[in-house]
């Protein structure tokens, strides 16, 4: 469950202060060129330190399981970009994210990561302090003592600053409407007593890389009075049904799969396998973390403004939506619980285009080579082809009964293009 109000004045008085240290750190700092850093004479760590603090993000913001994942997403950019800054900051390479400042050459990259990351979760959730100053130390006792440590530290400080600056008044957790009219195809409660849109300030998130929430703004969704719309009703009717459904049981495993996959633990999996150094390991997190989060906010500006009612609502309702291709059944069920929040688009599918889109952007190929762990059955999937992932993460909403295809769809290619548009911008390597 979100924290009460008062958590959320604290979490913003810190950001706060965080802020104001951040910008007079980083006019103090001792910065050196983008191509000096490019020019280090040693071979860079391995990425494990900031994998550990990726991985680690899950849990200190959702210690219950109460937090829906795209508000997780936030967090998981934040101290991405973080680490990233303070990694590049000190070893170059790729660009700085917005402005992030460069270190001391001499300084740890490893500590500045772990530095980072820390930073970022104590100042906003006091109450994993323990828990994060037993991994900050262990972090810590693998990088040898003195001046080396001491300037990562101070610059992954700084570069957490400067992230959280950024940040301030970007509409985190704001009071956005959204009028549900009993109207048909326009979205409503499915369990009325329980389910408001609460999320509905993503929609409104200033991006991380995007110019504004509605930059990738899709068109609008099928009539209901068209043929389309009758062929994704009846299909999410016959295959997304808790029972009596059509589907096959390797279907039902793709969408229980996919209703909680672990892309923390495949973007750490992938950079230990490819023996990625915690440059390429920042980058990937960076990245893959920002689109994605991006790709969320696209969807939920999507779904206030266009507003669409739920597969479960559509079909007990078909009798009103004007298309006599649609067949009204008043106690269908989904396979998956509904999540609060419109149809069109699909946050996880367009989350999921813009992963792959900047996977293989950033490796230059198709083949992702990525091992996905779902929390939900347990199991790991091992992607080669980034085409086999965006095939799953579409057909699973549909199996689970809780998108149409036409939201899933369009979804996962507005994450694609976005992730494009973004990585021509962000995250590029440095000039020489």
């Amino acid at each position: 469950m979100r924290r009460n109000r008062a958590g959320r004045r604290a979490s913003r008085a810190a950001v706060a202060v965080a802020a104001v240290t951040g910008l007079a750190a980083l006019a103090a700092g001792v910065p050196h060129t983008a191509a000096g850093a490019a020019t280090r004479h040693h071979a860079p760590p391995s990425g494990a330190v900031v994998s550990e603090w990726l991985g680690t993000v899950t849990g200190t913001v959702d210690s219950e399981g109460k937090v829906i994942a795209p508000e997780e997403m936030v967090w998981h950019a934040f101290v991405s970009t973080a680490v990233y800054n303070a990694v590049v900051g000190i070893e170059g390479r790729y660009e700085p994210y917005r402005g992030g400042g460069h270190g001391p050459r001499t300084a740890s990259s490893e500590a500045a990561a772990a530095a980072a990351a820390y930073r970022v979760l104590r100042l906003n959730f006091p109450a994993a302090a323990p828990r994060l100053r037993k991994l900050y130390a262990k972090s810590l006792a693998r990088v040898p003592d003195g001046r080396a440590e001491n300037e990562g530290v101070a610059f992954g400080a700084r570069a957490a600053d400067h992230v959280l600056a950024l940040r301030a008044g970007d509409g985190r957790g704001a009071s956005v409407p959204f009028t549900a009219y009993p109207a048909p195809g326009v979205w409503r409660p499915t369990q009325p007593a329980h389910q408001r849109f609460d999320s509905a300030w993503l929609g409104r998130l200033r991006p991380m890389l995007l110019r504004s929430p509605d930059q990738f703004r899709p068109p609008p969704p099928p009539l209901l009075t068209s043929a389309r719309y009758a062929r994704d009703l009846a299909e999410v009717r016959e295959y997304g049904a808790g029972t009596g459904s059509r589907r096959t049981a390797a279907q039902t495993d793709t969408a229980l799969f996919f209703s909680n996959p672990d892309i923390p633990y495949a973007l750490g999996d992938h950079a230990a396998r490819h023996r990625l150094d915690i440059v390429d390991t920042a980058r990937l997190y960076a990245a893959a973390n920002t689109t994605q989060l991006d790709a969320v906010i696209t969807a939920w500006d999507a779904k206030l403004h266009y507003g669409t009612w739920r597969p479960i609502t559509a079909i007990r309702q078909a009798n009103l939506d004007g298309n006599p291709a649609t067949r009204t059944d008043p106690h269908w069920e989904p396979l998956l619980p509904t999540p609060a929040h419109p149809d069109y688009l699909s946050g996880h599918a367009a989350s999921g285009g813009a992963l792959m889109r900047t996977v293989t952007g950033l490796l230059g190929t198709s083949r992702v080579d990525l091992r996905v762990l779902s929390r939900r059955t347990g199991a790991t999937r091992h992607y080669h082809y980034a085409r086999d992932y965006n095939r799953d993460v579409v057909d699973a909403r549909v199996w689970g009964g809780i998108h149409t295809r036409t939201a899933d769809t369009v979804g996962n290619e507005v994450g694609r293009q976005l992730s494009a548009w973004a990585l021509e911008r962000y995250f590029r390597p440095v000039r020489a």
